[in-house]
């Protein structure tokens, strides 16, 4: 795994690349959390080939397991992704509420990302 820190308005954020899967298990999550956390991020960005299929699944709960402990440890994540292909009308809802929070979101390049970390 490879870590590009970005440092923007004093937050520091880890932009994780990767040839293998980061996250598809709440184990995985807590594993990432934890890692990050010994790298004093603030924040991380993955992009959407890093994280498992059955994340997008909502009828998984997934998600909703592996979100809460971001939620719980109060890590930003952004995702990123494209988006405007996303068919299931649950998943668009998803994405769109989570955008409108303060802790995930959705976003279509890097750029849209980091500025939505550090709002």
């Amino acid at each position: 795994m490879e870590i590009k820190e970005h440092i923007i308005q004093g937050v520091r954020i880890a932009e994780l690349h990767s040839d293998n899967m980061l996250l598809g298990s709440v184990e995985e999550a807590v594993d990432l959390l934890g890692n990050m956390y010994y790298n004093q991020a603030d924040a991380m960005v993955l992009y959407t080939e890093h994280i498992a299929d059955a994340f997008f699944d909502l009828k998984t709960k997934v998600a909703g397991e592996i979100l809460q402990k971001f939620s719980n440890y109060r890590m930003k994540l952004a995702i990123v992704g494209d988006f405007k292909q996303v068919s299931s009308k649950s998943l668009q809802d998803f994405i769109r509420e989570s955008n409108k929070g303060r802790l995930i979101y959705f976003a279509e390049t890097l750029e849209e990302a980091l500025a939505q970390l550090v709002r």
